[in-house]
Parts: structure tokens; sequence; C-alpha cells
């Protein structure tokens, strides 16, 4: 079991929980996630990370709550303990060396975008991050992402903060005269699959942390398959960063959308 030392509400529908985790935190890497299970009659769910200390042997995880399993860990207090927690899994994030790189973060991307930007902050890259929500309580995490990157963007639906329109908007004007090297982009799956189309035109190396069903995160399963420039790859083992100009967003939109109506029995019994 996992202990949950403290939970921070974001929004009214996201929060933050510090859970302590000596090893996974030891291990980490950016890009990478974990898979948590609160109850033994409970699904498995893939979280990115949003934070580790390897000192402090702590992991922070953003959730959004969006169903049952999702709501049920929204309710968890310091206190309380997470019956399974699993990580690092996944590839690390494949970051430049330097460069100037453009994080895009939507709704609750903005937390795993943030050990990119820290890591590409240390490693001496150009960093802007262009973050999006509906309106301006739903933005989340600036505290954060600010220190660490060179330039922070945010957007909002409502215009109620910063950008007035979406990320992808905010984006295409900032390629307009910035000269990205890298972009890398957590969020929606309609929302980076806009992105790669913003960067394709351009040639910009871009990369999505796709997440699709997941139920073991070793790739034992097979349902988190993707195709990746023509092939069949698994999100929990050859990802979840892959080439935005190559995954095949069709497909993976539906895959995503399989058990909706099922979610949504789920949600209306609890």
């Amino acid at each position: 079991m996992a202990a949950i030392l403290s939970t921070r509400e974001l929004t009214p529908v996201t929060k933050l929980l510090v859970v302590d985790a000596p090893l996974v935190a030891r291990a980490a890497r950016p890009g990478q996630f974990v898979i948590l299970r609160v109850s033994e009659v409970g699904e498995r769910v893939p979280i990115s990370l949003t934070d580790f200390d390897p000192q402090a042997g702590t992991v922070t995880l953003v959730v959004q709550e969006v169903g049952k399993t999702s709501g049920m860990i929204c309710r968890l207090e310091a206190g309380d303990e997470i019956l399974d927690l699993a990580g690092p899994l996944g590839l690390p994030a494949p970051l430049p060396d330097g460069g100037s790189i453009a994080l895009v973060g939507g709704g609750f991307g903005a937390g795993a975008i943030h050990p990119l930007a820290r890591e590409l902050h240390r490693l001496g890259a150009h960093v802007e991050a262009v973050v999006g929500a509906r309106t301006a309580g739903l933005v989340i995490l600036s505290e954060l992402l600010e220190p660490v990157c060179d330039a922070y963007h945010v957007c909002t639906d409502d215009g109620s903060l910063g950008y007035h329109g979406f990320v992808t908007g905010r984006l295409a004007e900032l390629l307009e005269d910035a000269t990205f090297t890298h972009c890398f982009a957590v969020g929606p799956m309609a929302m980076m699959r806009a992105v790669a189309e913003v960067t394709r035109p351009a040639a910009l190396p871009t990369f999505v942390s796709l997440d699709p069903i997941m139920v073991d995160g070793t790739g034992m399963c097979g349902a988190c398959r993707v195709t990746v420039g023509g092939k069949m790859m698994f999100a929990c083992i050859d990802g979840p960063f892959f080439d935005a100009h190559l995954v095949d967003f069709d497909e993976a939109v539906v895959r995503s959308k399989m058990y909706v109506d099922d979610e949504h029995l789920v949600a209306a019994e609890a």
C-alpha cells in the first residue's frame, strides 16, 4: 500500500495527491507514469507523474474526476492508502539535450508537462509552456510551471485569463516568430491531434503522450495498442510519448471511446 501524505483541490473536479512511494520516486524519469488501484474490485488507472522527489520519497499525482474510479481517487485524503501503486512505467520522454522547446498542456496535462519542463530547464534549454483550460478557475499548477519556463502562456476558452481561445491558436501564433526545435503535448486526445496538425506544416518534431485503455501496463494485455507509422505499438512499454505526426489518431480516438457507454452507466449507478 502507498500512503497519501497530503492532498489539494485544484479545481472542483481535479485533485493533487502527494504519495509516499520511495522506490517509484527514486526510479522515476520525466514522462513516465504509474498505475494505481484503489480497491480489490476497482480498475487499474494509469496516471502521469506530475512530480517526484527521490530525497523525500514522494510522487505527486494529478487526478481529474471523469468516472467512478477517478471519483474514488479524488475522494481520498491525507492518511488514506492506495491499495496498489505500480511504477514507474513507460519510457521517459525523448527530451533533447537543449534547443527551444514548446510544451503544450491541456487541462490535467499542465501537471504532466511539469517534469519535462523542469528537466529541460536543468539541461539549459529554452522552455515555453502553453497551457489551456475552459475558464480561469480551471487553470492549474502555474506555481510549478512558471519557475521552470522561460515563457508561460495561458489560454482559456472563454477569454477569462490570458489568450482567448484554444492552445492550438496560441501555439500557431508562437510558431510565426519562434524558432522551436521540438514540441511536446499532453492532454485530451482531440487537443493532441490538433497540436500535431499545427506543427506538421512547419515540420516541427512533435511528441504526444497517449493514454489509451490500459490494464497491466507491462505489455501483456495488449489493450493499449496504438498504430504509429503503420506499426502496432503498445503505449505502456513503447510510449507513452510517440511522434505525433505518425500516430493514427483516427484509430486512437475510436479505441478510446470503446467503453464510454459502460462508463456512463457505472457513473450513474455510483
